[in-house]
């Protein structure tokens, strides 16, 4: 997995759209949190459900994507599954109590609720928000990639504007060269031990 980020680049409405999408995936993560505080054995298939719930219940809330919803649940219970795995390991301290958040920063789709264009330079949100389309900023190339490669498009909201973050599922190998693992066969630790050594008579001597 990869992450490429790009600066986006829009209009004034375009950003404060942005930032109800931030506060929307902030409130069904507060809300999921909640439903875990009242409730007893709860699992992310019922945070799933309570996401539905919320977004019949407030239009706002609907407008969101589905899976950026679930995204958002997601994170309150990674939050859960953090602290308890915390008690278990007997960690000293505070184990780290998930809390609500107030200053959320983000907003995480999945793999719907936005499109890349054919030249993969503008994003566009599909979602009921109908943020628009937005220039992307940046010297990453996404033509190496597939669409079906990207499986989360994070939304991040900075001091210096807005940026957008492509996580790419790829397998990443390292493949050595041979000029530098030759060098790294000969100036070895162990070759060394086999170099030999010049006496005073100016002859080779096998090191011991």
């Amino acid at each position: 997995m990869i992450i490429l980020e790009f600066k986006l680049k829009g209009k004034q409405q375009q950003y404060q759209i942005i930032n109800d999408m931030i506060r929307t995936a902030q409130f069904i993560r507060n809300k999921a949190l909640r439903y875990w505080i009242d409730n007893q054995n709860v699992k992310l298939a019922d945070l799933y459900k309570q996401c539905a719930v919320l977004a019949k219940k407030f239009e706002w809330a609907g407008k969101l994507n589905s899976m950026a919803r679930q995204a958002s649940a997601e994170r309150a219970i990674f939050a859960i599954q953090r602290f308890f795995a915390n008690c278990k390991a007997s960690k000293p301290g505070k184990k780290g109590y998930p809390q609500f958040k107030k200053f959320t920063r983000s907003v995480e789709y999945k793999t719907s609720g936005w499109k890349l264009s054919s030249d993969k330079r503008r994003l566009t949100f599909t979602d009921g928000f109908a943020a628009g389309t937005f220039k992307l900023v940046g010297s990453r190339d996404l033509h190496f990639y597939a669409p079906d490669q990207i499986k989360r498009v994070r939304v991040i909201r900075r001091a210096d504007g807005y940026y957008i973050q492509f996580c790419i599922s790829v397998e990443r190998t390292l493949i050595g060269h041979p000029y530098r693992q030759g060098c790294r066969d000969r100036c070895g630790a162990e070759p060394l031990l086999d170099r030999q050594y010049w006496s005073d008579g100016a002859q080779p001597t096998p090191s011991p």
